[in-house]
């Protein structure tokens, strides 16, 4: 699960925005029609509905770009509903996006779809697979994120020669985290940070980073916090450094779109057709983000329930997202498919960090067990 901080100007709106309620109801906007385009009507729901992980952001943004005008706006679910649009083109079916995070009580997007079987896709990161791999299996379908944006980040002013989280780790930094990530446990075990520093009391506010004046160290986002943090947040307005918890070796493919074993059967037409169209949602999203993260922002605005997110950041999100290489081409030359020999890799390094904090792994397990690129279009790539 995801968790992130609340934007505003400085700590203290952050922390009175947390305290806004939310509006109830639904609103429309004008229908505008378009052209018939690829039709997912025969064999896919009526509405595909697809939860998230967190409040609609620009690393969502591929999900909104295929919510079509007309869309309607669900304040007390924070939900959108609007025709499923492919390249300008109705499909036949409609789109439901669902936020997460507080919207669901910070439940994961697997347990939520378990427990609503209206639910037909949902972000699965490849650690969280292998951790309910015999409890709440899932498979993965397309990988819009090639890296995890998940980073540890720091002040360089106050540790101007740490690069990397074990160069960190070498310091007397505390570093605080959201407490139940696996990517820490093995950032622990991989010697990269000692266990006395790390703090698992983090809570999505900057107010500690901003206390300790640069002393301590976080988890964040890349496409997120490094903006926030220089740009937004009154009471820092420095740059902050950091590190991909990918390139520190925990290379969970992260946000990926799952569903349940047996959906993946009863659907398995439906995700021929539908695979594609997320594809090119992506490749879409990333040369032209602008009506999607319109709608971003409409969204926020509209659901009015603590979350403060605006247009500077949304591009500055997108931007990070090709300049780290987040949203890129796998190794095989197409967007959205599965590195296989490196879910297999993965699955190596997490299981034994798993079953050392408790979680049942299936035996044998491998990516063929959580991932797949049968409904994948090679022909899709990014520029």
């Amino acid at each position: 699960m995801k968790k992130r901080v609340l934007a505003g100007v400085s700590v203290a709106a952050a922390l009175a925005l947390a305290a806004c309620g939310g509006d109830s109801g639904s609103s429309d906007t004008t229908a505008a029609p378009s052209a018939e385009g690829v039709d997912l009507s025969a064999a896919c729901p009526a509405t595909i509905s697809v939860q998230t992980d967190w409040h609609a952001e620009a690393e969502h943004g591929f999900l909104y770009n295929m919510v079509g005008e007309g869309y309607t706006v669900n304040t007390e679910k924070k939900s959108v509903t609007g025709d499923l649009v492919s390249e300008g083109k109705t499909t036949g079916v409609k789109i439901e996006v669902r936020e997460g995070g507080p919207a669901t009580s910070f439940e994961s997007p697997t347990a939520t779809m378990y427990t609503d079987p209206s639910i037909l896709l949902a972000f699965v990161s490849t650690d969280e697979q292998v951790s309910n791999s015999v409890e709440k299996p899932t498979i993965d379908i397309v990988a819009p994120f090639n890296i995890n944006p998940q980073i540890i980040m720091w002040d360089p002013a106050t540790y101007p020669d740490v690069k990397t989280i074990a160069d960190l780790g070498k310091t007397d930094a505390k570093v605080r985290y959201f407490n139940g990530g696996a990517y820490m446990v093995y950032l622990i075990e991989s010697g990269q940070l000692p266990e006395a520093n790390t703090d698992g009391t983090y809570d999505g506010s900057p107010a500690g980073f901003i206390a300790d004046a640069g002393k301590s160290a976080q988890q964040g986002f890349g496409t997120s916090e490094p903006y926030f943090y220089e740009k937004v947040l009154t009471d820092w307005m420095k740059p902050v450094a950091y590190q991909y918890v990918h390139d520190a070796g925990w290379t969970a493919y992260a946000q990926s779109l799952g569903t349940t074993p047996a959906n993946l059967e009863k659907y398995r037409e439906c995700f021929k057709g539908l695979v594609p169209v997320i594809q090119k949602a992506q490749r879409d999203y990333i040369a032209s983000p602008e009506r999607a993260n319109a709608l971003i922002i409409d969204l926020t605005n509209k659901y009015n329930d603590g979350w403060a997110y605006d247009a500077g950041q949304a591009a500055a999100a997108v931007e990070k997202m090709q300049a780290d290489k987040l949203v890129a081409n796998s190794p095989d030359g197409t967007l959205g498919s599965f590195d296989l020999d490196r879910v297999n890799k993965f699955i190596e390094t997490a299981t034994p960090i798993y079953t050392g904090i408790g979680s049942k792994v299936k035996e044998g397990l491998t990516a063929a067990d959580i991932v797949t690129n049968e409904f994948i279009d090679p022909s899709i790539k990014l520029g």
